[in-house]
């Protein structure tokens, strides 16, 4: 079986004070390091004000796992912040609560009192941790993505066979008929296989 991992069920945040500075910690999936980057420049723009805006993220170095161990791109800046004072706190509580496919933004409006090294490792920290904690975590499992092209005559039981397997896609119909499908990695062979004995063969699948 392929390895399940551990992530954010969805997107999480909280808010609170230390020592007259505001922190907002936001936290979501991220399945790339695009998915990742977007999310920080989403939350930058939000906060274009902000004296800080400090990432980390831990999301698959080529995307989504094709199966095997899947390598890990881990990230993190101090934008601006005393070196090692904020990004690195930040992505050790992803590290260390063994979450993955998650992006992790804390933004800090400064207070007019210096925090120290020590503090405000445990502001960011404490920014993650709660919007984790507000989020909530899920066990899953890796996925790829493949396309399905058929007549029209075989649209209807592609269509069945994938409603039957219970999993994510999306149809287009044109001139012949595209499925997008998202399958788990350990059953997307199965399911490739059996579209191509369903429709003898004509299927394009890539």
């Amino acid at each position: 079986m392929t390895d399940a991992y551990r992530t954010v069920a969805g997107p999480g945040e909280a808010s609170f004070e230390v020592r007259g500075s505001e922190f907002v910690g936001y936290v979501d999936r991220a399945n790339t390091v695009a998915e990742a980057e977007a999310f920080v420049e989403q939350i930058e723009a939000r906060h274009p004000d902000a004296t800080h805006n400090v990432p980390a993220y831990r999301v698959p170095a080529g995307g989504e796992s094709s199966g095997g161990s899947t390598m890990l791109r881990e990230y993190s800046s101090d934008d601006g912040e005393p070196s090692g004072s904020s990004g690195k706190p930040a992505l050790n509580v992803l590290v260390q609560q063994d979450i993955r496919n998650v992006v992790a933004v804390v933004t800090r409006y400064y207070g007019g009192t210096n925090l120290g090294v020590g503090g405000l490792a445990r502001a960011y920290s404490r920014g993650v941790k709660d919007a984790v904690a507000d989020a909530g975590t899920v066990e899953e499992v890796p996925h790829e993505t493949f396309a399905v092209t058929v007549a029209y005559d075989d649209s209807g039981s592609v269509r069945g066979l994938l409603e039957s397997a219970g999993v994510e896609f999306d149809a287009d119909y044109e001139a012949d008929v595209s499925f997008a499908v998202r399958a788990s990695v350990e059953d997307a062979a199965d399911l490739r296989d059996r579209i191509r004995s369903a429709t003898s063969g004509r299927a394009d699948i890539e």
